[in-house]
């Protein structure tokens, strides 16, 4: 199972004079299990380090790095622990989830109220977990998390700051006591500002992270990270020997990235004894060795946003599972096929079975995080939808769930009339979903899709006189310079919809640069009308759409370029290759917004734009 509930209570909380309550944070809308047809025959842990191969480090090998945890325990040696806490938003509310190597032993419970030296109420909320490879039993306890507890706080007042504590439990300390704001009402027109950002990670992404914590500290209202989160499977990249068409290739001495000099200084740590020039970087993966332990020091680095402001996330290809492709030697497929390390393999036959079983299938974005989708009609984590102020925001999943999705559900796999699974050499290692409804199976169909019919109730719901701004965002862009084939299955899913509902704006990532086009009509040609100047568009008019790709956060895969022989297209008003940061959405009024490109080293601006919406 990739989830399993624990513990958890039901009803809803509401405020009133001093008193303790129980409210369940709604289970995740499963529609598909983890497959285990075939047997999982690679090593019982694997480790993408050949001359350290221990879970914990012995000191040789790339470096484990150590993130502090959310909560410093009181103890030396603590035997449990909360070692990240992150706010996400729920209709009226907010979701409080926080994550702990073992049990509490209780259902999860959170003292709140609005004085900080009054912390009167309590509400109860739900634990999940699931099998990680390796278990937390394994691990630093201070450096591990396999306890996904989640508890709503709802029926608050908008726009209002309150106060909680996260009591200690079964070996935890207790939290300090902490803050959040809600979110403004639908309709409240004051001006705000949210950070949008794609494709993090770690090595990279330090002054992005920089920019973020000082945007939070100087009021955006939450973060929208749309995808490529942790960079948690490029764990084995230090084990791919550097090659030709790869183009990065880390020595410690000579690094070669995309775009040539200059190289960021962390790649000037010196390769460490007995590993090899690598497509990784100086952690070998982007921050571990191991896949689960990317995943815990990434949440346990952001902790210091993730516990100021609401950090609401949407699926990327990077969440799917262990692994996306091979090395030059087919390193990966003699490891987790046929358990050899440091080995070679004829052919490259990484399948869906590749993968331990608790890490398929998007098993730890799903516990990992905790999205309104339940609350707005929507699925879990993968497509939501929720108001700010003057603006609705749209998070969609660009990998499944959709006609030709990028990760394929197993149906797509099927040969053979009589067959209801894929054999094992039909797959491939990222196969995910379906996580909704496919209306008779018809998975060549769009409109049988549970998130396309969602799509459209969501959007034809939308009270434009609280809500005039829309804005759309998954993964994947619909167009752009670097074009590739998936573009056009993204467009077939979400584009009609977006454009027949005069959607504001479509944001996206993956590739790895920040593009800005001029607004696009269906067809993919220039809406010159909607033009005012490079850097001022109109919006809303149901002619076009606003499309940003804003994929330039960081990672260890380093930034997307255009090779010599490739044009930069007549869609593309702005096309940066070299620097890294965020964007910072800023909706003004009721018609005016503006977006910034920040830049990861301080130096200001990359980019603006003006959006006025035309009513």
């Amino acid at each position: 199972m990739f989830r399993k509930s624990v513990v958890g209570l039901g009803l809803g909380l509401g405020l009133g004079l001093c008193f303790s309550s129980v409210s369940g944070a709604p289970t995740q809308d499963e529609k598909r299990d983890v497959y285990t047809n075939y047997p999982y025959t690679g090593p019982a842990i694997p480790v993408g380090d050949w001359v350290d191969s221990t879970v914990k480090g012995n000191g040789k090998g790339f470096p484990r790095l150590v993130e502090p945890p959310a909560v410093k325990p009181a103890k030396k040696k603590p035997s449990n622990n909360v070692n990240v806490i992150a706010l996400s938003y729920v209709p009226n509310g907010v979701n409080i989830h926080y994550q702990t190597p073992f049990g509490l032993g209780n259902a999860p419970i959170i003292h709140w109220g609005d004085k900080t030296d009054f912390l009167c109420y309590s509400s109860t909320g739900k634990t999940g977990t699931y099998d990680r490879t390796p278990p937390c039993s394994e691990a630093s306890v201070t450096q591990c998390s396999q306890f996904f507890h989640d508890v709503q706080l709802t029926n608050l007042k908008p726009d209002t700051t309150y106060y909680y504590q996260i009591p200690a439990a079964n070996g935890t300390t207790a939290s300090d006591v902490l803050t959040f704001q809600t979110a403004r009402a639908a309709g409240d027109k004051k001006p705000f500002s949210v950070a949008v950002l794609n494709d993090m990670g770690y090595t990279n992404a330090h002054g992005t992270f920089k920019q973020l914590t000082k945007a939070a500290d100087e009021g955006v209202a939450f973060a929208w990270h749309g995808g490529d989160l942790s960079y948690a499977d490029d764990w084995y990249s230090g084990i791919l020997p550097c090659e030709s068409d790869w183009p990065v290739c880390y020595n410690g001495t000579s690094t070669a990235l995309p775009g040539g000099p200059p190289i960021p200084s962390e790649y000037e740590v010196p390769l460490p004894a007995g590993e090899v020039p690598n497509q990784g970087g100086p952690q070998g993966g982007d921050m571990s060795v191991l896949y689960e332990s990317n995943w815990d020091l990434w949440q346990q680095w952001i902790n210091k946003l993730t516990i100021k402001i609401p950090y609401m996330v949407l699926p990327g290809n990077h969440e799917a599972s262990c692994a996306e492709f091979d090395g030059g030697n087919n390193t990966l497929t003699a490891y987790l096929n046929d358990d050899k390390a440091n080995a070679s393999s004829a052919t490259s036959d990484l399948t869906y079975y590749s993968c331990p079983p608790s890490q398929r299938n998007f098993t730890a974005y799903i516990n990992r995080f905790r999205m309104p989708g339940a609350e707005t009609g929507g699925v879990g984590n993968f497509w939501y939808s929720f108001d700010y102020g003057l603006a609705h925001f749209i998070a969609l999943d660009g990998e499944t769930d959709f006609a030709y999705s990028p990760e394929w559900p197993f149906i797509r796999d099927v040969s053979g009339k009589n067959n209801t699974l894929p054999t094992e050499a039909e797959t491939f290692p990222t196969d995910s979903g379906p996580f909704g409804r496919i209306d008779g199976n018809q998975y060549k169909v769009n409109s049988a899709y549970q998130q396309i019919q969602w799509l459209e109730a969501d959007l034809a719901a939308v009270d434009r006189s609280k809500t005039p701004w829309v804005i759309a965002m998954t993964h994947r862009p619909m167009y752009s310079s670097q074009v590739s084939s998936y573009q056009e299955d993204v467009r077939d899913a979400f584009q009609p919809l977006l454009l027949q509902y005069n959607v504001d704006a479509y944001l996206s990532g993956h590739i790895h640069w920040y593009e800005r086009l001029f607004p696009l009509g269906s067809n993919g040609t220039i809406d010159t009308s909607s033009i005012i100047n490079n850097n001022t568009y109109y919006t809303g008019t149901g002619k076009s759409l606003t499309h940003l790709i804003n994929g330039m956060a960081g990672n260890i895969e380093s930034h997307s370029v255009l090779d010599a022989d490739e044009p930069i297209l007549s869609i593309t008003a702005v096309l940066n290759q070299k620097d890294y940061g965020f964007s910072k959405f800023t909706f003004h009024n009721a018609t005016v917004a503006t977006w910034e490109f920040i830049k990861g080293d301080g130096s200001g601006l990359g980019d603006e734009l003006t959006l006025i919406r035309k009513s």
